[in-house]
C-alpha cells in the first residue's frame, strides 16, 4: 500500500509542477481622479437598476441607446467624465455594456464605476 501512495503524491507533485494557468481577462477600470490635473467635477451619471433599468443624467434609457445618450451629454459638455454607478444585485452583463458604450463614444479615460449602498 506505501509504494501506491508513493506513486500517488509523485503525479500529484508532477501534475501540479507541470501545469499551465490560464489568466483571465479583467474590466479595466480607472481610480478616480485625485484632483491634481485641471478637473471641473462636472460627471454625468449613469444608474444601473437591480432590474436592469438605466437612467442616463435621470433619463430613462434602454441599452441601446445609451451611447446616443453619452454622446448627446458629451457634445453638450465637452470636459464631462462617466460616473457609472450599479445597484448591488445589477447584472455585470449590463454593467459590461455600458461601460463599453462609454468607451465607444470616445471616452479612454474618465469613466469611474461605483457600487451603489442601496438598491436604485
Amino acid at each position: 500500500m506505501t509504494p501506491m501512495l508513493d506513486v500517488v503524491f509523485i503525479l500529484l507533485i508532477f501534475f501540479m509542477v507541470t501545469s499551465t494557468f490560464t489568466r483571465e481577462k479583467a474590466i479595466r477600470l480607472e481610480p478616480p481622479a485625485t484632483g491634481t490635473g485641471p478637473s471641473s467635477g462636472k460627471a454625468m451619471l449613469i444608474r444601473i437598476g437591480d432590474d436592469s433599468t438605466i437612467r442616463v443624467n435621470g433619463r430613462m434609457t434602454d441599452i441601446g441607446a445609451v451611447r446616443a445618450a453619452i454622446e448627446r451629454v458629451k457634445a453638450e459638455t465637452p470636459d464631462i467624465q462617466v460616473a457609472i454607478e450599479a445597484a448591488p444585485k445589477a447584472k455585470t452583463g449590463v454593467v459590461t455594456l455600458v461601460r463599453d458604450a462609454a468607451y465607444e463614444a470616445g471616452y479612454t479615460e474618465g469613466v469611474s464605476l461605483a457600487l451603489a449602498r442601496e438598491a436604485l
